[in-house]
């Protein structure tokens, strides 16, 4: 989860909303459905976690066919979709890539199914990798959005694509990354280093 988030820029109920059908890992492109602002968008998948998904992949697959040999193996669909598609809920394509250990009943359907991991999941995780680390300052999911944007811009690359990317609608909000490019008097090297 965390090579999705900061190699992606996703919010961390993004990455948990990830289902199989929005990976395409061929063209490394993930398309995030109802994002903030209840909008799609697509940005990529780094290469750190391509290298390891299709493995993931595999075991998320084994997962759902254990899933569906003992009857289940149902996933909650948005919107109208379950009235539409019937038997959507339980194909390959609408399942989480990252879902929880253990099914549990629908509140809207009554249907046993199996959601996308809780976010405490991850939450815990990191907290006990930066106790481990010895960071001594605050970090939450969201840090890996932030490092995804600061580093592109660092990088050089144009902040309406940084803006498309992350899913900002208005491109002021993509420019509070820019104060780390302000690198203060030794950000700029001067004419009297090259004597």
């Amino acid at each position: 989860m965390a090579a999705m988030l900061y190699g992606s820029g996703l919010r961390l109920f993004e990455c948990l909303g990830i289902r199989a059908k929005d990976i395409d890992l061929e063209r490394r492109e993930l398309t995030v459905r109802e994002g903030k602002g209840e909008k799609d968008r697509r940005t990529m998948i780094s290469d750190a976690a391509a290298a390891v998904l299709p493995e993931h992949m595999k075991g998320v697959k084994r997962l759902h066919d254990w899933d569906l040999r003992r009857g289940h193996g149902r996933v909650n669909l948005p919107y109208a979709l379950a009235r539409k598609y019937p038997n959507a809920d339980r194909e390959w394509c609408w399942q989480y890539v990252f879902p929880a250990s253990r099914r549990c009943q629908d509140p809207y359907t009554g249907q046993i199914v199996r959601y996308h991991q809780h976010e405490s999941v991850l939450t815990r995780a990191l907290k006990q990798a930066v106790r481990e680390a010895g960071i001594s300052k605050r970090v939450t999911s969201h840090v890996f959005r932030h490092s995804f944007a600061t580093q592109l811009l660092q990088d050089g690359y144009d902040i309406r694509t940084v803006q498309e990317l992350l899913g900002h609608r208005d491109v002021r909000t993509t420019m509070i990354y820019t104060h780390v490019l302000n690198k203060g008097g030794r950000g700029v090297r001067s004419p009297g280093d090259g004597l």
